[in-house]
């Protein structure tokens, strides 16, 4: 056995290593890259509109439906919400005057509220006499809690918005949304004419352009479009238009593509195949009648293999202009393969990746890193099967800045995204973009929308599930429904590369999981009493974030009469039984990897983007500090055709390597601009490695945060805190290894030590902010303008 360890070592190091190999044929061509609109023949005008939404206030008042009673008639339905005064009708506009910072005025909606049809964006027409904001929000809820609605915009900025102009000129704002799904079914609609008090308002109309609206106006073409909130790379046609596209096909050709109609109605996609100096022969004839819904429908295509066709997809409705999307449609070839990329490896990279983001994870929960709780049967095994990084240390301890880092290999300061709209510039190479220029199906499960279209991070991906597509929007538990959704796909595309983000928050709050798992650990009928003393809880949270979210500090539950230590464990009851749930799922991922003959073909990366306090500090909840029970970060890399079992790695590591470690892995191109190291040479047997070195930072922009950032050198960890409340340090120093969750700081007793640390972190800071990328305004000056129209057209660009 001990002269095998040499050669697997170099099996390893050899993913990198120089030979020169034949150039491959492509392992995907996306007839989206392909399109050009003079592909399109039959076209089709837009349709006309349907019915407008709107909201006029000049003219007769519409009329009420029978047997209804208008509310508030003088406004034709509004009211003040909140901060609001004299609002009235005068002149055809509605005019009031804000007393707060949060003026809203509201209606209730009593046609439309059963239209699953999102809003794609709002029209107001108005004049304000201050403020730098118009904001609308809506409630699908058939009673609204004011009280607790107004929680929430004073933490949450409204979903649609737009900058205004104050002043005596009446304007057309079109408030856009980077958020998915927003407005459907919408019961309550909620506008911020204003953001700050003793602002005089006239509003001449509200429209609501919903999705349907602004698609019968969009002309055929390219586009990132969804149906029930799953999303994909999208060619938008409509009837009797055909698109064609000529191809040199590979070997073993299949064409995956996935068809979906927004409208009611029968719609016959149909797609045929022309071999040069040869008659055209239909390969695909299916009718769809069901809308908002995505049927994936793989063509084989193995007679037409290695030869140049003349590929066209075509629509038949018996109303023309009928939309149809030809969603994410691509030709595969079928043989398992390496990527296009010319690369130089003695040994065969995964064809599969799979990448577990867990949300709000701490390492310490798991049987993996000591816990006596049997909260991770299953991932303890792929540890044990695999390799387990003992220390992993997140760069962040929040979902929206942490994930960005994950795809980027960037910092936070140099990839930009700290705040809550912030977007992942469109110049960012991602993981997804690397693995889809490689010919890999790419698909990603999100759980919160900061991990999807509202972060720019659909991007590279061919198909999005959002968050807003899950069936329980309020519930955390997500694991379960995913795989049930990733299961298929794998078994649908086992025969071709791929790379699966799957993001799974099951740990994040609400902690309660479902059964058997809330009984675990927690007795069941100590619930009620426990959601009691939340709502009392609640009374006395001072942060408005904190409030939202029920996360009383340790002195709040003090003054509310709540025991801190007896809330604090009935809270790790409900965690711990929601990891054991999550657990659970992943093993049937597991399971079915090795009932498809996969599991020796694929790599599976277990971490997490940040953990979650109970009271250690004093506080609940995340994003607040940088301390290990933030950032501490489980770390599995399992995968037996490639990794070695029981490989247990001690040095210090980031979140931010496993971009340039996968790829390495995978012999794919590591992007320069990549700031975290592969982790490669530390699995193999016997590697040691001195490199321990890592960082991370909370921003100041989010709220019940203060500016810090913290360095991990030689066993020590120093916090610099740079913005802090009063009596709070300025450094903080703990010994790591001794000292995992920070609960010592001797940086008083190791003065030495603070001083070489501080400069170390001085140096890191000017690293990253020198590195920061540059804004899409200025990074698109230089692209052509069918270019800079394709990247609007996906939303990487806004």
């Amino acid at each position: 056995m001990r002269s095998a360890r040499p050669l697997m070592a170099l099996l390893l190091l050899c993913l990198a290593a120089c030979t020169a190999r034949p150039k491959a044929e492509p392992a995907a061509i996306r007839l989206t890259n392909l399109y050009k609109p003079e592909s399109v023949a039959n076209r089709v005008a837009p349709s006309p509109p349907p019915p407008r939404t709107e909201w006029r206030f000049d003219g007769p008042a519409p009329a009420a439906a029978p047997r209804e009673t208008p509310k508030s008639p003088a406004t034709r339905g509004w009211d003040a919400f909140n901060g609001v005064t004299g609002l009235a009708i005068r002149d055809g506009k509605l005019v009031g005057r804000t007393t707060d910072d949060m003026p809203i005025v509201h209606v209730e909606r009593t046609t439309g509220v059963d239209d699953p049809d999102p809003v794609q964006e709002v029209e107001v027409r108005m004049r304000v006499s201050a403020g730098s904001q118009v904001g609308m929000g809506f409630s699908h809820s058939e009673k609204l809690d004011r009280t607790s609605f107004l929680a929430g915009a004073r933490v949450f900025p409204p979903p649609f918005t737009s900058p205004v102009v104050a002043g005596d000129e009446m304007r057309t704002y079109v408030l856009k949304s980077p958020f998915s799904g927003n407005g459907s079914r919408a019961r309550h609609v909620l506008l911020r004419p204003a953001d700050r008090p003793g602002a005089t308002f006239e509003i001449e109309s509200i429209r609501l352009v919903l999705r349907r609206e602004h698609l019968a106006a969009v002309a055929s073409g390219l586009g990132w479009q969804g149906l029930s909130e799953i999303y994909r790379e999208t060619l938008v046609a409509r009837s009797p238009e055909a698109i064609t596209f000529d191809v040199g096909l590979p070997s073993r050709p299949r064409l995956d593509v996935a068809l979906g109609t927004v409208e009611d109605g029968p719609v016959t996609f149909r797609v045929s195949v022309r071999p040069a100096g040869a008659e055209e022969t239909t390969v695909l004839e299916r009718t769809v009648t069901r809308a908002q819904r995505w049927e994936a429908v793989p063509v084989d295509l193995p007679a037409y293999g290695g030869r140049q066709v003349a590929l066209t997809l075509s629509l038949a409705a018996e109303k023309p202009g009928t939309l149809g999307f030809w969603g994410s449609p691509i030709v595969r070839r079928t043989e398992p393969s390496s990527p296009t990329v010319e690369s130089e490896a003695a040994t065969e990279a995964p064809q599969g990746v799979i990448l577990i983001w867990a949300d709000t994870l701490r390492r310490d929960h798991l049987g993996a890193y000591g816990y006596t709780r049997p909260t991770s049967p299953v991932i303890d095994r792929l540890a044990r099967e695999g390799a387990l990084f003992r220390d992993c240390v997140g760069q962040a301890s929040w979902t929206k800045v942490a994930t960005p880092t994950l795809m980027t290999a960037m910092y936070p300061s140099s990839h930009g995204v700290q705040d809550f709209p912030d977007r992942l510039p469109n110049s960012a190479l991602t993981l997804a973009d690397v693995y889809r220029q490689a010919g890999y199906a790419t698909l990603s499960f999100s759980s919160i929308l900061f991990t999807g279209k509202f972060s720019n991070l659909h991007k590279g991906f061919e198909e999005v599930h959002e968050s807003a597509s899950l069936p329980e929007g309020r519930s955390s538990k997500t694991t379960r429904e995913y795989v049930d959704r990733l299961l298929p796909w794998l078994e649908a595309h086992r025969d071709v590369p791929f790379f699966v983000f799957l993001h799974v928050s099951d740990p994040h709050d609400p902690y309660k999981p479902y059964p058997p798992y809330d009984a675990l650990w927690v007795d069941p009928a100590g619930a009620a009493e426990h959601e009691r003393q939340l709502d009392e809880a609640r009374k006395v949270i001072t942060d408005p974030l904190l409030r939202a979210f029920g996360m009383p500090s340790r002195e709040e539950l003090v003054k509310a009469k709540i025991d801190p230590d007896a809330y604090a464990e009935f809270d790790r009851g409900w965690y711990d039984g929601s990891i054991r749930g999550m657990d659970t799922e992943i093993g049937r991922l597991v399971e079915r990897l090795r009932g498809l003959g996969l599991d020796r073909k694929v790599l599976l990366v277990f971490t997490g983007d940040h953990g979650e306090e109970f009271y250690e500090h004093g506080r609940a909840f995340h994003g607040q500090s940088v301390y290990g029970e933030m950032n501490n970060m489980p770390l599995v890399v399992w995968g037996p055709g490639v990794i070695p079992a029981g490989k247990t790695i001690e040095q210090t590591v980031q979140t931010v390597d496993l971009m340039p470690t996968l790829l390495e892995l995978g012999r794919l191109p590591i992007p320069p601009a990549a700031q975290g190291h592969s982790l490669v040479s530390l699995l193999a047997p016997g590697a040691g490695d001195a490199r321990g070195t890592a960082h991370a930072s909370a921003p100041d922009s989010r709220p019940a945060i203060s500016e810090k950032a913290e360095t991990k050198v030689g066993g020590w960890k120093l916090i610099h805190n740079t913005k802090r409340p009063d009596g709070k340090p300025e450094f903080e120093l703990y010994d790591h290894a001794k000292d995992p969750l920070d609960a010592h700081d001797v940086a008083a007793a190791h003065p030495d030590e603070v001083g070489r640390l501080t400069k170390t972190l001085e140096a890191w800071r000017k690293m990253v902010s020198a590195a920061r990328l540059k804004p899409d305004a200025e990074t698109s000056k230089n692209l052509s303008k069918e270019e800079l129209e394709r990247l609007k057209s996906l939303g990487y660009i806004q």
